[in-house]
């Protein structure tokens, strides 16, 4: 698996909106991610999935949401399967194993809130 991670531009800019579908790109057999906003309290990234790459079984010590901004994963929470398609989202529970399989090309905005 390949991450990558953009470093041009560590956030998006404030007051002004931004398409979600347009603001990361495909790469081949990679994951590409974009922080929108990072802050001590939490962070929300987008990430972009060529087809077949996925994030391997771990935890996390917060809550995280995941929203499906283009195609379809395989989201797995505590060995249990869930298909979340476009538009759609899921809450993964803190410290539970969790994993993410992109099933096609996936677009994902992943957040993150720092309490609990």
């Amino acid at each position: 698996m390949n991450l990558s991670i953009d470093n041009k531009n560590v956030g998006f800019a404030h007051s002004q909106s931004h398409s979600l579908q347009q603001s990361v790109q495909y790469a081949e057999g990679a994951i590409v991610s974009k922080i929108i906003t990072k802050k001590e309290t939490g962070n929300v990234t987008l990430f972009a999935f060529d087809k077949g790459q996925f994030l391997s079984e771990h935890t996390a010590p917060f809550d995280a949401t995941i929203q499906i901004v283009e195609g379809e994963a395989i989201v797995s929470i505590d060995r249990k399967d869930y298909t979340v398609r476009e538009g759609e989202i899921i809450i993964m529970p803190a410290n539970i194993p969790h994993a993410v399989f992109a099933n096609t090309q996936m677009k994902m905005m992943l957040i993150m809130i720092k309490s609990q």
